[in-house]
């Protein structure tokens, strides 16, 4: 009997590590079931004979052992969706310590523990492709903006979820996608393209209003901006503006830019950190990276230029994830006063309404200098672009 016992959980065990080749989903739980269960029939044996105190020892044995097969079994019964036990994983490219505060603030309204993973836009999507066979993330928050989302559609790496307080918004408000239109993000707060410069190195007059204007030759060594293989904030950069002016005109610009350039970072707020310490005279970021300089009292200020990106920076269920149901939740978080009040307290603009915005910039005020984004030339070139950049600039 106990040969056949032996083969039967061989045979087990056999089985669930094939489902770990195949499905990486095997429980430690079962693999304690298992080897108790062995134990146990050992048990079984000796309460068959020996002294009296043997059995009742034998017997006492048995009796622990099923209380911990029943725990084991309880483990192990979990349906796979996550929910309110199971941590959720959030992949951001977003200021380490603002992601770190929303996962805090999550953690302390709903008793969830937020693993945080921070890397830059680009080195995050090409990770969420490699992992597409066994998903680690959950949700997926920022980017420099929708443009990665609207690539990673097709790319089968996020899935459809749109919060109940965001069903009711229109796909396109005041002339900025605010959500996409089958539901695979929802915008969080709204981002402006712009640049930054340092009020001790430049005035407010001669600082440039126009992407023209960052190749006039006062600027040579002074200028930084992120890199846009790696950045999404560059990326976007370079895409909106060719589709402006065509991909000729676009690349001879941006090799003209790239000599005015005295770095040209991964990060997408290095740039602004740079013209903080006095590294660059001007650098290209998203206007809240300014602010937040600005707000420690160092000597950093923005400007809008005449024609400039203006978007939602999205939110995004990740297709496949361990907990579905606690990236839904967090994304609901999101759009809560208790998140767009964090994201305002680092002068993002809030997407709430009812969450005043820190900086001088909001919606209203920016409508005229928006450009119109082709989405579905995004969708065809992202990828492309991005690789030439490092044959024609890198």
């Amino acid at each position: 009997m106990k040969t056949f016992a032996k083969l039967m959980v061989v045979e087990y065990l056999s089985e669930n590590i094939r489902e770990e080749n195949e499905m990486k989903t095997l429980s430690l739980a079962r693999v304690c079931f298992s080897f108790s269960f062995l134990y146990a029939l050992g048990a079984i044996r000796k309460i068959k004979g020996g002294s009296l105190m043997k059995r009742i020892l034998s017997l006492l044995s048995v009796l622990l052992l099923v209380g911990f097969l029943a725990a084991c079994a309880g483990e192990s019964s979990g349906n796979g969706d996550g929910g309110d036990s199971e941590a959720i994983t959030l992949y951001s490219p977003e200021t380490p310590d603002l992601t770190k505060e929303l996962a805090q603030k999550y953690e302390e309204l709903y008793d969830q523990t937020v693993n945080v993973q921070y890397a830059g836009t680009n080195v995050l999507v090409n990770q969420m492709m490699a992992e597409k066979g066994n998903p680690q993330a959950d949700v997926w928050y920022g980017g420099g903006g929708i443009l990665p989302f609207e690539t990673a559609v097709d790319k089968g790496i996020i899935a459809p979820f749109i919060p109940e307080s965001a069903e009711d918004w229109e796909v396109v408000e005041n002339g900025v996608k605010m959500k996409h239109q089958d539901g695979y993000y929802v915008g969080t707060e709204i981002f402006v393209l712009g640049f930054a410069y340092n009020t001790e190195l430049v005035s407010e007059e001669e600082a440039p209003k126009t992407w023209e204007d960052l190749l006039d030759p006062k600027w040579k060594g002074k200028i930084q901006f992120s890199n846009p293989a790696a950045s999404g904030t560059a990326t976007l950069m370079v895409l909106s503006y060719m589709m402006q002016h065509g991909e000729e005109e676009g690349w001879e610009y941006f090799k003209a830019l790239a000599e005015q350039a005295n770095s040209i970072p991964d990060s997408g707020s290095a740039p602004t950190k740079g013209v903080a310490m006095g590294e660059a005279h001007i650098a290209v970021g998203f206007d809240f990276m300014a602010y937040e300089h600005q707000a420690k009292g160092e000597t950093v200020d923005f400007v809008v230029p005449d024609k400039t990106p203006i978007l939602v920076n999205p939110a995004s269920l990740v297709e496949g994830g361990p907990n579905p149901e606690g990236g839904k939740k967090f994304m609901e978080f999101m759009l809560s006063e208790d998140a767009q009040q964090i994201l305002a307290n680092w002068y993002h603009i809030p997407i709430n309404p009812e969450v005043e915005s820190k900086t001088p910039l909001n919606l209203d005020t920016l409508k005229e200098n928006a450009v119109d984004l082709d989405i579905d030339w995004v969708n065809e070139n992202f990828d492309r672009i991005r690789s030439e950049w490092q044959n024609n600039i890198n």
